[in-house]
This record gives structure tokens, C-alpha cells and sequence, in this order.
């Protein structure tokens, strides 16, 4: 759904960001960094790029380590221990079966409450992952909407897209943390030249002012490629659910959500194929393709494709 894989990026970019700000400072504390730099003036890219690396794919790792309970925490979903109405059963037992269908372990399963029609999965094992549904989903959709709802979200799971996202941001971290540290030592090697002309520094105040400069410059150009990534994941989720569930009733759920949103009915012939709505670089972020175009897909039959 439109906003659920939105809401667990979003989550899971930050978390990441902050595990790797702190990883940041505290290898700055303990002089990680400075081992970085022979004598004030070699740069050690071998050991450089390992840092980064444990810093990159550590931040991804533990972020996604996180993921269920930073997003039962930040929803307020309750896991369904026992069942306590026929709903609550119809959606144990719905979820069970589509996670058989998938191959997939059975996920914990959760109500939050919200007014807004939508549903979410995470988890770092596709074999015990969380699916949630809101409770404005449940009151605003029909049964079989429901289900193609908690089939997208199935899908999710099995296509394993919080890990591939997780190893992804990983890459991204690592070439940040090392790109923006390396321009950061000659930037600064450059601003510490001696009358004589020799060359020193690398460790001094520009070259952390720079590396952070532009760790969140070149942060800002990974979180494009990251939005591209769940696009094209959230295609595939839709594929998915249509194997599992039946096509027409994920469409008519989709359409049920843009017409919450109030989006138009049809996507301007000439940015269909991009899958992202016309609206500057602010489309380059969006992490899900336009609803009416999943809808297009759905109805005409060329997610088979």
C-alpha cells in the first residue's frame, strides 16, 4: 500500500542515519578516524574503506535489526495473541494462508489504530516478519480488498525486500562515508599548505567540516537511488500479491486508497513509463509509483509481463 513501504524506508533511513552518526562519533572519540591518515599526510584508503564499510553496513544492519519493534513502537500495532473477535480470527487465519502460499514462516500479525486505510510488513527474517493493518483499513475495505491488501504485503515478505533494502543502503553508506572523507582530506590538505609549500593536515577542522558537508550531500543523492530501489520493489509487491490473491480486488483496494488521497485518475501519458508523478526533483524521492498506474497494471494485465 501507498505510504506503508513509505512510512518503513522512512523509518529505516533514519535509524540508520543515526546508528551511523553515532558509529561516526564514537570512532571519532577513540581516534578510529585518525589511523585513517599516515603521519598527517597519507591517506589510507585501504583501512579508510573498511571503516566505512563497518560503519555502513553497521548502521543498515542494526537499523534493520530494529525494524519491528521501532515500527510497532511508532504505530502503537498490538500483535494478535489470542484472537478476540471473528475479524481478528478472519485475519490470522487469511494471513496464514498467504504466507503458506508464499513459502514463507508465519508472520506476527497486528492491528493499529489509524483512520487511514493502509497496512505495512517488516521484519529481518522473511520466516518471522510482522504485517499490520489499520483499523480505518479494516472499517474502509471489503474482505476480499482486505485480502489483496495483506497479499501486497505478503509479497513484501517474500520477496525479502527489507534485506535487499538493508544490503543496499549498506553499499550506499559505505561509499558516502568514504567518498566524503576522502574529498574531505585533500580539501583540507589542500587548505594546510605551508608557506614553503609542503602539504600537511588531512585530520584537521576542514577536513571534518567538509566530510560532513558532504556526507549529507552524497546522503541525499543515496536516498534518490533508495526511493528508485522501492519503486520498482513496490511493482514487484503488487506482481506478487496478484498471484496471490485475485488481480480486480487488488486494483479496486488501490483505487479505494487514491481516491483517500484524492490523487487524479490517470497518470500523464508521457511519465508512465518513469512511474513517478511530474513534480520536479521532489518526484526523484517519492517512494512509490503513482497509484493509478499500479492500477493500470493491474487492470489491463501487464504485470504478467
Amino acid at each position: 500500500m501507498k505510504g506503508s513501504f513509505a512510512k518503513r524506508i522512512t523509518l529505516f533511513v533514519l535509524t540508520n542515519l543515526a546508528v551511523v552518526a553515532m558509529l561516526a562519533i564514537v570512532g571519532r572519540i577513540i581516534g578510529v578516524e585518525n589511523l585513517m591518515v599516515r603521519q598527517g599526510v597519507n591517506l589510507n584508503l585501504p583501512g579508510l574503506l573498511i571503516m566505512a564499510a563497518v560503519m555502513g553496513f553497521g548502521g543498515s544492519i542494526i537499523s534493520l535489526l530494529l525494524s519491528k519493534p521501532m515500527a510497532k513502537w511508532s504505530t502503537g500495532a498490538q500483535v494478535i495473541q489470542q484472537p478476540r473477535s471473528e475479524a481478528e480470527q478472519w485475519l490470522l487465519e487469511t494471513v496464514r494462508r498467504l504466507a503458506r502460499d508464499a513459502g514463507i514462516g508465519m508472520p506476527d500479525v497486528a492491528i493499529y489504530d489509524s483512520p487511514d486505510m493502509n497496512a505495512f510488513a517488516t521484519g529481518a527474517n522473511r520466516n518471522s516478519a510482522l504485517v499490520a493493518v489499520s483499523t480505518g483499513l479494516l472499517h474502509g475495505m471489503r474482505r476480499d480488498e482486505v485480502e489483496a491488501v495483506l497479499g501486497h504485503e505478503v509479497a513484501h515478505v517474500a520477496n525479502g525486500d527489507m534485506v535487499t533494502l538493508t544490503l543496499l543502503q549498506g553499499v550506499l553508506n559505505t561509499f558516502v562515508i568514504f567518498l566524503s572523507r576522502v574529498v574531505g582530506f585533500f580539501v583540507d590538505r589542500f587548505l594546510s599548505r605551508s608557506e614553503d609549500g609542503e602539504e600537511s593536515g588531512g585530520t584537521g577542522p576542514a577536513y571534518f567540516i567538509t566530510s560532513l558537508v558532504l556526507q549529507i550531500v552524497f546522503g541525499i543523492g543515496a536516498s534518490i537511488i533508495v526511493a528508485w530501489y522501492s519503486r520498482r520493489r513496490e511493482f514487484r509487491a503488487d506482481d506478487g500479491g496478484a498471484q496471490l490473491v485475485d488481480p480486480s480486488a487488488m486494483a479496486r483496494a488501490l483505487d479505494r486508497l487514491r481516491m483517500q488521497q484524492g490523487e487524479p485518475a490517470m497518470l500523464p501519458s508521457n511519465m508512465q513509463a518513469f512511474g513517478i508523478r511530474g513534480g520536479g526533483m521532489m518526484a526523484l524521492f517519492s517512494s512509490h509509483p503513482p497509484l493509478e498506474l499500479r492500477i493500470q497494471r493491474l487492470v489491463d494485465g501487464s504485470w504478467k509481463r
